[in-house]
């Protein structure tokens, strides 16, 4: 089949991978639009819903290390395949047990177990595995899926929840997670090597058929040992608080509240989502060209630079400007986390150890989630979140720019390297 092709198979696998991936950020984008939906049919509070969000996200963290993991043993075809069957259970559950326990086990464990698995942990696996050449791209262009979801899935999900309610939003994403299924079992395979294919711009051959052709993996507790990687994990514990945690959950019922229309909220998060593309395919560039540590100062710095201005914005213009800014920002910082990751612990270990600082990114975010909550019931809207997290930002750059420029040379030993 592949000798077919007039392009190299790993094209398949990038174009899967993204459907696949872009089908869960679909899912992740869903509390957004239906916290308000929640907190009118049933009564419950702002912290109360978003306590089920921070469990989603914190087991959405877990899950991460738990795919890095079972990819080294089973490959990424039969846990992307577990995965969506795990999101699929958690989302008609969730629509059968509708009650807070049943928000907080369907939406809050099973989802976020499932999202976990399947999100760019997965995908920097499978760059990693099918691109020797323009590797930080399309671990660029994986990390975009999310962005793309926002871009996609939000709009659409407003205005589903608008005619239909917030059942049918849950329904419209179990019928696109489900969509993906078939692509994943048919088409995804683990390595070039099961094909008797080389990774897109590799000269050698490699002799092994699975992944023991990408070198001894460096035990998470060596790993651990490192001091970068812990400077690693904190710069991406911040990132998942000032991203998914805080912006993701809370902005467009700040912007609601503030006045904004809903279809101005949405379009300003579209924008955001555009952006988002742009910004981490751009930063997939650079990332192959540049210093990843000073790109992730950069990043975190301008980020926390938006955030300090975002409680004054009283106008669309501001919004849009905002959601414009921010967007380029979003998911830049995976490219270069992942290239510094690779770097320093083989690329045998990517998945497990870009899975466990990935997990600090979404207790993170599951912290802010929830904190977001309680700040604006506390106060009565979301400022001091906002300022807080900024000061985050700048201490995130910091940690970047802490981290070696080359790997630990006992690790480097460890991993084959």
């Amino acid at each position: 089949m592949t000798r077919r092709l007039p392009f190299h198979y790993a094209y398949v696998i990038a174009a899967v991978t993204f459907l696949a991936l872009l089908a869960s950020a679909g899912v992740r984008n869903a509390p957004a639009v239906i916290i308000r939906p929640l907190e009118a049919e049933f009564g419950w509070s702002r912290s109360a819903i978003s306590l089920a969000i921070a469990v989603s996200l914190l087991w959405f963290g877990l899950g991460a290390p738990l795919g890095g993991t079972l990819v080294e043993k089973f490959g990424p075809r039969r846990v992307f395949l577990a995965a969506l069957i795990v999101i699929e259970v958690g989302l008609w559950g969730m629509l059968a047990f509708t009650t807070m326990l049943g928000l907080h086990f369907f939406w809050g464990v099973v989802v976020g177990i499932g999202t976990g698995m399947a999100t760019n942990v997965l995908g920097a696996t499978i760059a990693i595995r099918w691109f020797e050449k323009k590797r930080s791209l399309f671990v660029g262009i994986f990390s975009a899926a999310s962005a793309a979801g926002q871009l996609i899935f939000l709009p659409a999900l407003i205005s589903i929840n608008a005619n239909d309610g917030w059942r049918m939003v849950i329904e419209t994403l179990a019928l696109a997670i489900l969509a993906t299924m078939p692509l994943v079992f048919f088409l995804l395979r683990d390595t070039p090597q099961e094909m008797g294919l080389r990774a897109v711009g590799s000269t050698a051959v490699p002799r092994e058929t699975s992944s023991a052709a990408l070198g001894k993996s460096v035990p998470m507790q060596t790993a651990m040992r490192s001091r970068d990687f812990w400077l690693l994990a904190a710069s991406f514990f911040i990132c998942g608080y000032t991203t998914n945690g805080l912006i993701g959950t809370h902005l467009l019922p700040h912007a609601v509240e503030h006045g904004f229309a809903d279809v101005v909220a949405a379009s300003a998060l579209s924008l955001m989502g555009a952006m988002n593309i742009a910004g981490t395919l751009a930063s997939g560039w650079l990332s192959d060209r540049y210093d990843n540590r000073v790109l992730l100062a950069i990043y975190y710095s301008g980020r926390a630079s938006t955030l300090l201005l975002l409680p004054f914005i009283g106008d669309s213009i501001g919004l849009f400007g905002f959601a414009f800014l921010y967007g380029l920002d979003w998911v830049a910082t995976v490219p270069p986390t992942v290239n510094l990751t690779s770097q320093m612990f083989g690329k045998a270990s990517v998945g497990k150890v870009y899975g466990w600082i990935f997990f600090t990114h979404m207790v993170g975010a599951a912290t802010a989630a929830y904190l977001g909550g309680v700040v604006r019931d506390t106060f009565g809207d979301y400022t001091f979140a906002f300022f807080s997290a900024a000061a985050l930002g700048f201490i995130a750059a910091a940690f970047s720019m802490g981290v070696r420029r080359a790997p630990v040379k006992s690790l480097v030993g460890v991993a084959g390297e």
